[in-house]
């Protein structure tokens, strides 16, 4: 699958990100990275131990880093969340959480499958 592919397949921004990026390879790069950022897990991790500072931190981390790859779909998934931890409070995020890990998900599937 092209980086093109993997971006449609994402519900992601490929145009955005060229344009800013200028080059598939660095988009390419910087998608394969992504794979071994800790933010998700993080946020799973705090919003289990009910930890409201580090699950906003994680959250937030997740939103920039999906804003900057123009992963739109975890991009606002992850807004939705980081707006719903700004004031700490881990009470009622399972929903929210649900729609993060499936975009997350879909995500990491599609980096997957982009051709090397």
């Amino acid at each position: 699958m092209t980086v093109r592919e993997c971006y449609e397949q994402m519900g992601a921004d490929y145009e955005g990100v060229l344009g800013r990026l200028r080059s598939e390879v660095l988009i390419k790069k910087f998608a394969k990275k992504f794979l071994d950022d800790g933010s998700f897990r993080s946020l799973k991790d705090n919003l289990a131990q009910k930890n409201g500072e580090e699950a906003f931190r994680a959250a937030h981390t997740l939103k920039g880093v999906c804003q900057n790859l123009g992963f739109d779909n975890l991009y606002k998934a992850s807004f939705d969340i980081t707006e719903k931890l700004r004031g700490r409070d881990t009470e009622g995020c399972e929903e929210l959480l649900a729609k993060v890990e499936e975009q997350y998900n879909n995500t990491v599937d599609a980096i997957h499958m982009m051709e090397d």
